[in-house]
C-alpha cells in the first residue's frame, strides 16, 4: 500500500460519482468524499511542516502521531483506503481467489464473515470504522477503530473497512446504519481487497 508522503492528497476515485448508488448516492460522494475528506487532506498539510513527519508515509505517521497529526492522518488513510475499495454494483458480489480463500479459512465461510462484519460495524458506538484487517501471520481480523483509528497503527495490514461516520450514509440511509452497510456488499471490489493482501 503506497500512499504517499507530504503533500498529501486523496485517492482518485476508480469510478464515476454516481456509479455506487443506490449504495452511495453522488451527492453523498460530493460531501464525503469532496468535502469531509479534503478537508483531512488540507488539515494535514497544514499540520506536516515543522512536526518532524516531513518525509513519512500517511502509515508512517498514523503508527506514531499523536492528537490533531494523528487524527488528521488517519482520516485521510482510512478514507483513501474505503473510497479505492468500490466499483459499480454487481449481483451476489463475492471475494474469489486468495482473499476467498482466506475468508473461508479464517471465519468458516463468507456468509459467516459478512455477518460478524456487519455485526461489529452496526454495533460500533459512535463514530468510528469496522475494518478487515492481517496480521504478521496472515491471519485475518475483525475490528472496530473510533474516530480516526486504523489497524496499521496496531501493526496489522488494513484491507476492507466500513466508515461508520454518520457523515457516510446519513443523505441517504438516515438512520438506518445496518441498512447502508448491508448495501457496500455489492460494490466492492475483491479484486482490490486481494491485491492488499500481503504476499
Amino acid at each position: 500500500m503506497n500512499t504517499g508522503t507530504y503533500p498529501f492528497s486523496a485517492a482518485t476515485l476508480p469510478y464515476a460519482p454516481d456509479a455506487l448508488a443506490p449504495a452511495i448516492s453522488a451527492e453523498t460522494i460530493s460531501f464525503h468524499y469532496g468535502k469531509h475528506l479534503q478537508a483531512y487532506v488540507n488539515n494535514l498539510n497544514a499540520a506536516i511542516p515543522g512536526s518532524g513527519f516531513e518525509g513519512k508515509t500517511l502509515e508512517d505517521i498514523v503508527r506514531s502521531a499523536q492528537g490533531g497529526i494523528f487524527n488528521n492522518a488517519g482520516q485521510v488513510l482510512n478514507h483513501n483506503l474505503y473510497f479505492t475499495q468500490f466499483r459499480p454494483a454487481r449481483e451476489g458480489n463475492a471475494p474469489a481467489g486468495r482473499i476467498a480463500e482466506a475468508i473461508s479459512r479464517d471465519f468458516g465461510s463468507f456468509e459467516a464473515f459478512k455477518e460478524t462484519f456487519q455485526k461489529q460495524g452496526a454495533g460500533l458506538f459512535g463514530s468510528g470504522w469496522v475494518w478487515l484487517s492481517c496480521d504478521g501471520e496472515g491471519k485475518l481480523l475483525i475490528t472496530q477503530e473510533t474516530n480516526a483509528g486504523n489497524p496499521a497503527a496496531k501493526g496489522l495490514t488494513p484491507l476492507l473497512t466500513f466508515d461508520v461516520w454518520e457523515h457516510a450514509y446519513y443523505l441517504d440511509w438516515q438512520n438506518r446504519r445496518p441498512d447502508h452497510l448491508a448495501s457496500l456488499w455489492q460494490i466492492i471490489d475483491w479484486d482490490v481487497i486481494e491485491s492488499r493482501l500481503p504476499r
